[in-house]
């Protein structure tokens, strides 16, 4: 159903609604990868260890990957700049809150309130958008501006936390996002006009609280598991709490009549092979992009602004690739797109686990370039895989379902791959090795990936969807969250 508008007039033009969503969205996206630029001095100010520069990234990531649908429901069920506004205060409070922190703890408090501002932010930010252009043309042209700016968001993070954090410290890449949380606040009370769904599904409250709590005390255990070891008490009731917890999620989702992550979507032989697919994409890329910078800084010797730099080729690969990953699975199919970027990346990945202290530059970027070019030819198409194996009022829940898988691969990538070197370390390994056996298990998982979905995912291309879904998506009858795929969004 159409969203109602609630403020009558049209106060607010197009142009700075565009302008609000898309600074919105590029914050966000910018938090993505700023941080990682800045985790080696986050290191050594915060005197943390490697467990410690887990959580930074995890705990962001948790919260959005778990609260990414249930954002995009608050935003049609109780109004879309209400929910956008009160993201952003958050975000910018919390962004205000890290740059302050004294501790490891205070960070991690910090960066769990960033990933809720973040989760009720970004799918807001979207549902305004589609909201206020109901014509189709203007509708794809507004998305394409608004994920252009995640892609800017994503490539100025590297060299802008590199930058900040030599000349000023780890706290001024929060500090950077204070700004401009606060002019879009003020822009936004002003100019924007509220609207909903009134026929929006009610929350799923236990479903959200259980996937919290099961993927938390999953992540916990793969962290701490390293440290702590793989058989102490505690270690063993993280394992063994997340799988009685997911349980629950799986029994209570499937009793429910809307729940957060309907169980019959999976059913379809499509949906469920895309989005494991997008699991092993957000493991293998979120967790290999984790120790970039670490290995600039600490094997080769480089500044953080060095290090910064000498990160952009996958990122830039992924941001001037994905507009064309759509245009290639239209054409060839979405089998023969994802197997071969699955396959590029996990050739790369490969080939960084065998670069060294003394590998030249003119060594490495080009498998950095290759890792990016890979997964940028995964995402658009899996997430468009998974919206042609649903009906089409349910387009806006399959691709946000397809952004939190996407995310959980995150979370888990950062854990699990931390956890190689960790466990290596402690057999006497260097750091460096430690890393060459994290990419190569990347690289494998992704290569094992490309044969999954080379066996399994659908030949078929998006032109050539049965005709029950030929009708266009109503953008309003499910959250909106991750309806659009941004450039490497993680």
């Amino acid at each position: 159903m159409a969203a109602l508008p609630v403020a009558a007039g049209g106060r607010s033009s197009r142009t700075a609604l565009l302008a609000s969503t898309c600074a919105g969205q590029f914050m966000v996206l910018l938090d993505n990868t700023i941080v990682g630029a800045a985790l080696p001095d986050m290191q050594e100010r915060l005197h943390t260890e490697l467990t410690g520069l887990q959580w930074i990234v995890d705990a962001y990531v948790l919260l959005v990957a778990m609260l990414l649908l249930s954002g995009g429901v608050f935003a049609d069920r109780f109004g879309r700049k209400r929910v956008f506004l009160s993201g952003v205060a958050v975000f910018t409070l919390a962004s205000l809150m890290c740059a302050m922190a004294p501790s490891v703890g205070w960070l991690l408090a910090g960066r769990v309130l960033q990933g809720v501002g973040a989760a009720a932010l970004s799918p807001a930010s979207l549902a305004l958008l589609v909201a206020a252009h109901p014509v189709p043309q203007e509708r794809v042209k507004a998305i394409g501006l608004w994920a252009g700016f995640s892609g800017i968001g994503l490539a100025a993070g590297p060299p802008a936390g590199g930058l900040l954090a030599d000349a000023f410290g780890w706290p001024a890449i929060f500090l950077i996002n204070v700004p401009i949380g606060v002019l879009l606040l003020a822009a936004g009370l002003r100019l924007l006009d509220e609207s909903r769904n009134p026929n929006a599904p009610a929350i799923d409250v236990p479903g959200t609280v259980l996937s919290v709590l099961g993927v938390g005390a999953l992540t916990y255990a793969l962290i701490e598991g390293g440290s702590r070891g793989w058989t102490s008490p505690a270690i063993l009731g993280g394992f063994a709490a997340a799988v009685v917890v997911l349980a629950a999620f799986v029994v209570v989702e499937g009793r429910r009549a809307n729940p957060v992550l309907p169980p019959r979507l999976f059913r379809r032989r499509l949906f469920t092979v895309s989005n494991t697919a997008m699991v092993v994409v957000g493991f293998a890329l979120m967790g290999s992009t984790f120790f970039f910078s670490q290995f600039f800084v600490y094997v080769q010797g480089s500044s953080l602004v060095r290090a910064g730099l000498q990160t952009l080729p996958t990122t830039l690969a992924m941001v001037i690739v994905s507009p064309f990953a759509g245009r290639l699975a239209a054409r060839y199919g979405f089998r023969v797109v994802v197997t071969a970027g699955l396959t590029l990346a996990g050739l790369g990945l490969l080939a960084l686990g065998f670069v060294h202290a003394h590998t030249g530059y003119g060594n490495v970027w080009w498998r950095l370039a290759i890792v990016g070019i890979g997964f940028a030819l995964t995402m658009s198409p899996l997430t468009g895989a998974a919206i042609q194996a649903v009906d089409p009022q349910e387009g806006g829940l399959a691709a946000g379902i397809s952004s939190t898988t996407r995310q959980i691969g995150a979370v888990l990538g950062v854990a699990v791959l931390g956890a190689v070197v960790r466990t290596r370390q402690s057999d006497g390994a260097s750091f460096e090795a430690g890393l060459n056996s994290a990419f190569l298990a990347a690289g494998v998982i992704t290569l094992i990936g490309a044969v999954f979905t080379g066996l399994w995912l659908t030949a078929t291309t998006p032109t050539e969807a049965p005709t029950r879904r030929q009708q266009a998506p109503d953008p309003h009858a499910t959250a909106p969250a991750g309806a659009v795929e941004p450039p490497g969004g993680g």
